[in-house]
C-alpha cells in the first residue's frame, strides 16, 4: 500500500491505495480516504499529519501482509494428473554456499577473466554450479550440469562450455588462489602465521600413463595412474593454496615450489611450516631455516641414530610443562590423572651444511603420554590377534606394510628335519612385538623454533585438520576417481574442488564458532578455535536435503526437516526458507539476499 493525494480548490486530499490485478492487467484501488491535513489534525489529534499518515499506511501494509500469510488454500484434485515433465520440487541448499561464493568476490573475478579471454559463455554460472555440485551432488561434469537444473536458479549453459571453461580456469589458477586468499581475509579471520602442508594422490579409471597421470605409490594402494596434490592450510583450518604434480614425483620436492608461489602471490614472508615426517627432507628444513620462516616437522624415533634413540627412550629426565622437576616415566602409575599428562624432553641438534657453509640447529622435542601408550598397546594387541590367524593361512601372510598386522608374522624356511628348504613355517614374531612396544607413548618433532615446547607441540597437533580436508575432498566431495584426460582440465577440476573446500570450511567455521569471533580483533585472529558443534557429515547431509515442494503458482513448501542446524544456517544467512509457505516473490528475495543484493 502507498499514500497518494489529489489537489483541488479545497486543498490536497489524501488517500491510501494499493496495486491490484484485473483481467491480467495491473491497476490500483482506493483502500481508505484520509482527508485533508486539517481534517486529519482535527480527527486524530496529531501535530504532524504527514508523519501520522505514513505510519498509518505502514500499519495497513503490515496488517495486510500478515493476513495474506495466515492461510492459503491450494486447489488440488484427486483425479487430475500432474502435467507431463512438470518439475514439482527444487533445491535451495546451495543458497548458503552462494552467499559465501559472492562474499569471496568470485562473480567479479569471473567477469575479469572473461574480459581477458574474450569468450561469450557465462563463466560465473559454470564455476558456481561446478562448486555447488561438488558439495551437493558430486559427480561427473555432465551429471553436474543435469542436476543443476533442479536448483531454484537453474543454469543456462551447454556441456561444451564447461570443458572450455575448465581450460581457462586452469590457466588462471594461480590468480584465482591469490585473489581468494585476499578476499577471504575480509570476511573471516585467517591465522596465516602457521601453515600446514601435506600431500595426497588421486587415481584415474585408466591403465595408460599420460602427462600428469603417472603410476606411483598410491595412498589407497590402488594399481592405477595417479596425480598428486599438495595443499597448504592455515591454522584456522582454511585451505590456503594447492598445486598439482605427476603421480610419480617425490612429494618432498613439491613443498618449496608452492611455498615460493605463496610468498610471491600472497605476499607472505613470515610463517611457520608444519609437515609430517614424510615431507621433512633436509632440503625442505634448510629452505625454511632462512629469513623469518621456521619449520615444525614430526620425527620418527626409529630413524634416529643410536645415541639420540637411546636418549629419547631413556625413562629419566622428563618434565611437565611449567615445572622444572624431573620425572622418571617408568615409575608412573596408571591413574586417571597421569593419563591426562604429557611429559617432554628436548635436545639441541647441530648439523653443519658443507654445501652452504651454514649450521642447521634443530630442537628435537620428544613427548611421552601414558594415554597414548595404552592406546598404541591396545591397537597392537588386536593386530597380534589378527597376525595369529593369518599365520595359519600362508597364502594371506606374505604381504606386509608399516601398519599391517602381517609385520608380526615370522617366516622360516625349514624341512621336517630342520634343514633349509622352500617350505615356510609361519608364526607370530615375538621379537618384533617387543621391539615395537618400546616406542609406545613416544612422539617426536624437530623444529628451529626456540619457543616453549608446549607451544610447539600444540602447533604440531593442528595437522589433523589438513588430513580431514583431504578426507572431505575424497569422500564427501568424491574428487576421485578423475575422469578427465587433458592436464589443464585435470588442474581445473582440482581448482573447483579447492574452492568448494574453502567455501565449505568457511561455512563450517561460522557454524562452529561464536558470533563474537566474526570480527577481526587480534586475539581471535591468533586463536582460531572451533567448537565443532556440527560435524562435517551433519552440515553436508543437511545442505543436500534442503528441497522445496512447488505448489504451482501458490508458492513453495519446505520438504526438509527443520533442525537446530537449519536454524543456525538461516541465522547466518539472514533469511529463512522454513516458513510453511513462501511465495515466488519471497523466494526471489532469498536469492537476492544470498548474493548481497
Amino acid at each position: 500500500m502507498r499514500l497518494t493525494c489529489n489537489s483541488s480548490k479545497l486543498g490536497k486530499t489524501y488517500y491510501v491505495i494499493r496495486s491490484i490485478k484485473r483481467d491480467g492487467k495491473r491497476s490500483s484501488e482506493v483502500v481508505e480516504r484520509l482527508g485533508t491535513e486539517a481534517e486529519i489534525i482535527e480527527k486524530h489529534h496529531c501535530s504532524d499529519p504527514i508523519a501520522w499518515m505514513k505510519a498509518h499506511v505502514q500499519e495497513l501494509t503490515d496488517a495486510e501482509q500478515a493476513e495474506s500469510r495466515k492461510k492459503v488454500l491450494v486447489p488440488l484434485s484427486t483425479d487430475a494428473l500432474v502435467p507431463l515433465e512438470q518439475q514439482n520440487s527444487c533445491h535451495i541448499g546451495y543458497l548458503f554456499l552462494q552467499q559465501i561464493y559472492y562474499q569471496l568476490g568470485l562473480p567479479t573475478l569471473c567477469r575479469q577473466i572473461s574480459k581477458r579471454h574474450a569468450f561469450t559463455y557465462d563463466l560465473d554460472s559454470i564455476l558456481s554450479r561446478l562448486i555447488y555440485g561438488r558439495v551437493l551432488f558430486p559427480s561427473s561434469k555432465q551429471s553436474c550440469m543435469e542436476q543443476s537444473a533442479t536448483l531454484y536458479e537453474p543454469p543456462h549453459f551447454e556441456l561444451q562450455h564447461i570443458y572450455r571453461a575448465l581450460s581457462v580456469l586452469a590457466e588462471e589458477s594461480d590468480t584465482v588462489q591469490a585473489q581468494l586468499y585476499k578476499n577471504s581475509k575480509k570476511i573471516i579471520p585467517r591465522c596465516d602465521g602457521i601453515l600446514y602442508y601435506d600431500c595426497t594422490n588421486y587415481f584415474f579409471e585408466t591403465e595408460s600413463e599420460e602427462g600428469l597421470k603417472q603410476y606411483g605409490v598410491s595412498k589407497e594402494h590402488r594399481p592405477s595412474p595417479l596425480v598428486q596434490m599438495g595443499l597448504f592450510m592455515d591454522k584456522s583450518g582454511l585451505p590456503l593454496a594447492f598445486s598439482i604434480s605427476p603421480g610419480n614425483q617425490n612429494e618432498q620436492t613439491t613443498l618449496c615450489p608452492l611455498e615460493k608461489q605463496i610468498q610471491k602471490d600472497f605476499e607472505l614472508s613470515r610463517f611457520i611450516v608444519c609437515t609430517d615426517a614424510g615431507l621433512s627432507s633436509a632440503a625442505n628444513r634448510k629452505y625454511n631455516n632462512f629469513g623469518e620462516r621456521c619449520f615444525v616437522t614430526t620425527q620418527s624415533i626409529k630413524k634416529l641414530n643410536q645415541e639420540l634413540k637411546a636418549w629419547a627412550l631413556d625413562p629419566t629426565g622428563w618434565h611437565l610443562a611449567g615445572s622444572k622437576k624431573a620425572v622418571t616415566i617408568s615409575e608412573l602409575e596408571d591413574t586417571a590423572e597421569n593419563r591426562k599428562k604429557v611429559f617432554f624432553k628436548q635436545r639441541l641438534i647441530e648439523e653443519y651444511d658443507e654445501e652452504q657453509g651454514t649450521w642447521l640447529n634443530q630442537n628435537l622435542i620428544v613427548t611421552f603420554s601414558l594415554k597414548y601408550a595404552l592406546y598404541q598397546k591396545s591397537i597392537r594387541i588386536r593386530q597380534v590377534e589378527r597376525a595369529e590367524k593369518l599365520a595359519e593361512k600362508p597364502a594371506l601372510a606374505d604381504r606386509t606394510g608399516p601398519n599391517d598386522a602381517r609385520r608380526f608374522i615370522k617366516k622360516t624356511k625349514v624341512t621336517k628335519d630342520g634343514e633349509v628348504a622352500a617350505i615356510r613355517a609361519y608364526a607370530v614374531d615375538l621379537a618384533a612385538i617387543d621391539r615395537e612396544s618400546k616406542y609406545d607413548g613416544f612422539y617426536a618433532v624437530c623444529t628451529n623454533l626456540k619457543d616453549d615446547p608446549e607451544d610447539i607441540i600444540k602447533i604440531n597437533q593442528g595437522r589433523w585438520e589438513i588430513e580431514e580436508s583431504f578426507r572431505i575432498m575424497k569422500t564427501e566431495f568424491e574428487a576421485r576417481p578423475v575422469y578427465l584426460k587433458r592436464d589443464d582440465r585435470i588442474k581445473a577440476h582440482f581448482l573447483t574442488c579447492y574452492i568448494s573446500l574453502l567455501i565449505y570450511r568457511i561455512l563450517e567455521w561460522r557454524l562452529n564458532n561464536d558470533s563474537s569471533l566474526y570480527n577481526t580483533n587480534s586475539k581471535n585472529k591468533e586463536d582460531g578455535k572451533t567448537r565443532r558443534k556440527f560435524t562435517c557429515s551433519d552440515i553436508i547431509h543437511t545442505l543436500r536435503h534442503m528441497d522445496m515442494t512447488i505448489l504451482g503458482n501458490n508458492g513453495y513448501v519446505p520438504a526438509y526437516t527443520r533442525t537446530e542446524l537449519t536454524d543456525e544456517l538461516h541465522k547466518l544467512a539472514g533469511f529463512r526458507t522454513d516458513y510453511q509457505l513462501s511465495t515466488d516473490k519471497t523466494m526471489k528475495g532469498f536469492c537476492r539476499r544470498s548474493k548481497g543484493l
